[in-house]
């Protein structure tokens, strides 16, 4: 099923598949649902798979308001609540979407079977900013030059080596202002998300026993892995370097993404 749902009077893009016991993926900065594509044949005979764009990515609309950890926890929720889904799900997140699901997993502890940091994003000293004005007229530029028709989907398929994805629909995402405007949004605000974070991990603890899974694209980065392995550490966490893979482990390991979300043994509701 693929729809759209209004969260605080923004139309979200949303796709679910399966059935079974929930899980939610959300995808990193500047990606789409379909970026999870290659775990979608691994989960959807055990799970019901819940993927979304966030405002301003993929097919949602312009973000009204400038996220924050909670509130994109609380995204996380309302979402789930739009879709009739009351009971714990296994949430995983995606590079900075890591962010997004530790916090919903402290401030909605009682919906949270089980937490997923796929190649998760890590800032053990952030720098909130100050203002987006910047990036605001920086997207106002490149937009007025007609940038995004121009060279949104090259750009794309530069990211993302070896993508299958159809052309018409990398044209269809990509080539709008509205998704390099909101890529640069949330790139502009990634310190103050996760300085956000740690702001919730002092006041919220995560649920006793939650199972927790870091996986690690460390890509011959030695620097990397021990960021991911202390995250891991500091979260009471399984730990699981995935290699070969780059950082979007759920393009490159589908399997290795799916045997984690599938080993926390949830069970239907």
């Amino acid at each position: 099923m693929t729809a759209f749902v209004r969260i605080g009077g923004v139309a979200h893009h949303v796709a679910v598949d399966g059935s079974g016991p929930v899980c939610v993926l959300a995808a990193g900065l500047g990606l789409s649902w379909f970026d999870w594509d290659p775990v979608l044949p691994h989960l959807a005979p055990h799970r019901t798979v819940v993927r979304f764009d966030r405002p301003g990515h993929g097919l949602s609309a312009p973000a009204a308001a400038e996220p924050t950890a909670a509130g994109e926890a609380h995204r996380i929720a309302a979402l789930l609540d739009a879709l009739g889904h009351r009971g714990p799900v296994t949430v995983a997140g995606h590079s900075v979407a890591g962010f997004h699901a530790e916090a919903f997993a402290r401030l909605h502890p009682g919906r949270t079977a089980a937490l997923v940091l796929v190649d998760g994003s890590v800032e053990e000293h952030p720098r909130p900013s100050r203002t987006t004005a910047g990036s605001r007229a920086l997207a106002a530029v490149l937009c007025a030059a007609g940038v995004p028709a121009a060279l949104g989907p090259a750009v794309r398929r530069l990211a993302v080596r070896h993508d299958p994805t159809p052309t018409a629909l990398i044209r269809r995402v990509y080539g709008t202002s509205r998704v390099l405007r909101g890529t640069l949004l949330e790139n502009a605000r990634y310190g103050t998300v996760a300085a956000g974070l740690l702001a919730l991990r002092e006041r919220h603890p995560l649920p006793p026993g939650l199972p927790v899974t870091v996986l690690a694209a460390p890509d011959g980065s030695a620097r990397w892995e021990r960021r991911q392995r202390a995250l891991a550490r500091r979260l009471g966490a399984r730990y699981e370097a995935v290699e070969p893979s780059g950082h979007l482990v759920m393009r490159d390991r589908p399997d290795a993404v799916a045997r984690a979300i599938l080993r926390t043994g949830q069970v239907a509701e």
